[in-house]
């Protein structure tokens, strides 16, 4: 990899759409990654305004989306046995995994999962 490429966490691009210009540094002149379970939880957002939906579309139309396939598919099963964490948390890291795309979060339950290259925001 580049250096140029990160995989983002959906809790990174909410504090990006929110305004966090440390975030907005950060993602500077890199090409920017999602796991499809980041554009379904962004899309999926219960009660958000035109406005809202709108600069998420904007938003995801600056990333690359990953599909599901049998490499994550298998990197998720060995988290999801050697990890409690949730369904999608463990979809993003077994994305990270397969692509070897590090990934950025501020998830600090990550950090549990030493193979995983992650990059972790500290939301003070």
């Amino acid at each position: 990899m580049s250096g140029k490429e990160i995989l983002v966490d959906t809790n990174i691009l909410i504090y990006l759409l929110d305004g966090n210009t440390i975030i907005e540094e950060v993602l500077k002149e890199k090409h920017i990654y999602i796991s499809f379970i980041t554009e379904l939880e962004l899309i999926g957002f219960k009660n958000i305004s035109v406005k809202q939906e709108k600069l998420i579309k904007e938003l995801l139309n600056d990333c690359t989306v990953l599909s599901l396939n049998e490499k994550i598919k298998n990197n998720y099963v060995s988290l999801r046995k050697n990890y409690s964490m949730k369904l999608a948390d463990s979809i993003i890291a077994a994305t990270s995994l397969a692509t070897n795309i590090p990934l950025f979060s501020a998830d600090k339950q990550l950090k549990q999962i030493k193979e995983l290259d992650l990059l972790l925001f500290q939301n003070n």
